[in-house]
């Protein structure tokens, strides 16, 4: 098997839309919530979100193209851009042939969202006459930010999407991790964009008693493993990395942040929405990924979890990891407390943070946290309020989702 190396990073985010910016915030311990800009949620039980700000479609894309995309392909589009150029890469020097063994693998949970309600909001404000717009269905489908990617750079490598909800672009990055592995590529661009502060996305989750209800104090809605936490909060953006087989990247003498060194994937096969008391499906994914990077437990320096901030996840997911890891405790840190819940792009942007806390030595905090719940096992290294510097060399990220999915990676420090 190939290794992998990770040679570029983008973002666009509820805290910044630059890697740079991003990261800087979260490790001020910063929070992304406000009150929702996006409509008028003044009749909704939530009323606030992890919204992207300042983000100008028209600094990245054509003003003439604009109408095409949807907004989670407009934030895909940016947050591929940084990381392309962060990777020092250029496709147009490339030869055709060479684009051949380039790929793309996006994910998002809920794809043109914003587009699909749009239009038939229209429809049924018109005469009942069909009126829809030519880029309805290619604005809306999930794939159609991978197919802009490649488009957009001529890449002619594996080029599809992935979608398992909330865990959707750890599937993306495990997936563009083994195509390079199994020699299908040199290079894959992965990652995830969700756009889904909307009417329908948060009447949903307030339909299924997800989001919190903390109109009072957005800032301090998210608090994973609290006590008193009663929901997660809605994120959207973008995350994407560069992935490059580690003797391709050598010899162009790009800089490497960090190996992308295993991948895990299972199911709880339990409940639509609801995770098991001993989240098996976590545990499950997590010894794999372990397993496939070669791995004890003992070498895991520290924990992104999924951690949502709602009161059964939290505690199934601790649950399995101190099952998994027993009297290890690596540092465990749930960074939606200042991001927010970025559903299909989660995976992504907490996988840039895990590789920055390898290449910072530093571990990103928990906001918020001030009562850790009771029903979470004892003994675990919970880092609240701020930042810890310490050596990192091996980070897992996890990513659950509705379904019973879960996705879990490890990186490595190089």
């Amino acid at each position: 098997m190939k290794r992998v190396a990770v040679t570029g990073l983008g973002a666009i985010t509820p805290l910044g839309n630059s890697v740079a910016e991003f990261w800087q915030n979260i490790i001020a311990g910063k929070s992304g919530a406000g009150p929702i800009t996006k409509f008028d949620a003044s009749k909704f039980k939530t009323q606030f979100a992890c919204e992207v700000k300042g983000f100008n479609p028209e600094d990245y894309i054509e003003r003439k193209e604009i109408k095409k995309y949807d907004l989670f392909t407009q934030y895909a589009i940016a947050a591929t851009d940084e990381a392309i150029q962060d990777a020092g890469l250029d496709f147009n020097t490339m030869t055709q042939e060479q684009r051949f063994d380039v790929g793309v693998i996006w994910a998002s949970g809920n794809g043109g969202i914003g587009t699909f309600e749009e239009q038939l909001d229209e429809f049924h404000k018109g005469d009942g006459t069909p009126r829809f717009n030519p880029f309805f269905i290619p604005k809306m489908i999930v794939d159609i930010a991978a197919g802009v990617i490649s488009i957009r750079n001529g890449l002619h490598g594996p080029n599809y999407a992935t979608v398992s909800a909330c865990a959707s672009s750890n599937t993306a990055l495990i997936a563009a991790y083994d195509a390079i592995r199994l020699g299908r590529a040199n290079i894959m661009i992965a990652g995830g964009s969700e756009a889904a502060i909307t009417p329908a996305s948060i009447g949903g989750f307030n339909a299924s008693q997800a989001l919190s209800k903390r109109n009072d104090d957005p800032q301090g809605a998210s608090r994973p493993f609290d006590s008193n936490r009663d929901g997660f909060v809605a994120g959207e953006g973008a995350g994407a990395l560069i992935l490059e087989e580690w003797d391709h990247a050598v010899s162009r003498g790009a800089k490497i942040y960090a190996e992308l060194a295993g991948g895990g994937m299972a199911a709880d096969a339990y409940h639509l929405t609801a995770t098991p008391a001993d989240g098996i499906g976590a545990l499950l994914g997590m010894q794999k990924a372990l397993n496939d990077a070669g791995l004890t437990p003992d070498k895991i320096d520290y924990i992104n979890t999924h951690a949502t901030s709602t009161p059964l996840g939290d505690v199934s997911e601790l649950t399995a990891v101190k099952t998994l890891f027993g009297n290890h405790t690596p540092a465990i840190s749930a960074t939606k407390s200042m991001t927010g819940h970025l559903l299909g792009a989660a995976g992504a942007i907490e996988s840039i943070i895990s590789v920055l806390a390898i290449q910072n030595n530093i571990i990103p905090p928990t906001i918020n946290t001030q009562n850790i719940d009771n029903a979470i096992p004892s003994g675990l290294n919970i880092i609240t309020q701020q930042a810890v510097k310490t050596k990192v060399d091996y980070v897992l990220n996890n990513t659950f989702g509705f379904g019973g999915h879960t996705a879990s990676t490890i990186f490595k420090k190089v």
